[in-house]
């Protein structure tokens, strides 16, 4: 582990202080968490650093897609959260502002190894697995057997019971398909989603819509990551939760400034408080079962042991890539959903 260097004294006003500042200028955020996350970290904001942010909602794509189309002039000060592959390829596209977090922030190696990926222009907040859950009701009143593998999710019973997000606007959805090409290699993880397609229903834009479903038994086996169904079934949802046996990829959630950032200041008041420990908790209060990046953050109860889970080297350096990234979407659209 290593303890991040403070931010220069103008920037690094602490959080006590600033509560009694005048209001900062408006903030403006695209949220990539679940939508009781992004809420709670508006209401955070405000009374803890007297920001008044807008928090907007978006699939990890989508705000790739808007950063993107606000270059010349942006409208976003912060990204946060959302598979951070996507803010790593933000990153190599020079849309990304670099940034010193506080020292106050003492990141887990796998998070302070994404700082460096990225060139210190985004941070790891979150860490989370992938994986799958269905629904156990309908799963007893069809009469099928229970999956335990990715391969399980190809037998013909499963048919039109299946849900899987678009890749191209779920970071979820990317996060899964870079996992079976790191599990199976390229050309055998393209056949093994070809031949899932046959048992897909849909593929819906955000990449917790997939578990939801099968919560909601709109669809027998949901996609998703794990942390989200665990939220879901704490609810009192019928969701079985599963670490696929062949092994796993996971998510980094990440928090970066937006280049040309119009409000610097808050932005960066903003990122230091989501990479705090304080910050992180936010997190369990809204509900969610995220692993946070901060040493010093409590771990939410339901937050499922990753040491437990058989997972892949998952390889940040390629598949956050603009150019692997945009290759293997486009395969997807020709292969998968038969797009030119």
């Amino acid at each position: 582990m290593r303890t991040l260097i403070s931010l220069t004294a103008a920037a690094c006003l602490s959080f006590a202080g600033m509560a009694h500042a005048e209001p900062l200028a408006r903030l403006n955020v695209l949220c990539g968490v679940d939508e009781a996350w992004c809420a709670a970290m508006k209401d955070a904001v405000r009374s803890r650093l007297s920001i008044d942010a807008t928090v907007k909602r978006r699939s990890t794509g989508e705000i790739l897609d808007q950063v993107r189309s606000e270059k010349a002039d942006p409208q976003t000060d912060v990204w946060w959260g959302g598979t951070g592959d996507a803010q790593l390829q933000a990153a190599s596209e020079g849309l990304l502002q670099a940034y010193q977090p506080p020292s106050t922030a003492v990141m887990l190696p796998w998070a302070d190894n994404f700082f460096d990926l990225s060139g210190g222009r985004s941070a790891g907040i979150y860490a989370g697995a992938l994986g799958f859950a269905y629904n156990t009701e309908l799963l007893k009143q069809k009469g099928l057997k229970a999956p335990a593998c990715w391969k399980d999710l190809l037998d013909g019973t499963y048919a039109d019971a299946i849900e899987l997000a678009d890749p191209n606007s779920s970071g979820t959805a990317y996060t899964a398909l870079a996992t079976l090409v790191q599990l199976f290699g390229e050309d055998e993880a393209f056949k093994f989603l070809s031949r899932l397609g046959a048992n897909i229903s849909s593929y819906p834009q955000s990449g917790s819509a997939p578990v939801k479903d099968a919560a909601h038994g709109d669809t027998l086996i949901g996609i998703s990551f794990i942390h989200d169904a665990v939220t879901l079934r704490q609810a009192g949802y019928p969701l079985e939760i599963v670490a696929p046996c062949e092994g796993t990829g996971y998510e980094i959630g990440a928090v970066s400034i937006v280049k040309g950032a119009k409000n610097l200041d808050a932005a960066r008041a903003f990122v230091s408080f989501a990479l705090s420990a304080e910050g992180q908790a936010t997190g369990a209060a809204a509900g969610q079962n995220q692993v946070p990046s901060n040493a010093g953050a409590s771990l939410p109860p339901g937050a499922p042991d990753i040491s437990m889970i058989r997972m892949v080297d998952y390889d940040f350096a390629t598949f956050g890539s603009a150019d692997e990234r945009r290759r293997l979407l486009r395969r997807f659209d020709n292969e998968i959903r038969g797009i030119p």
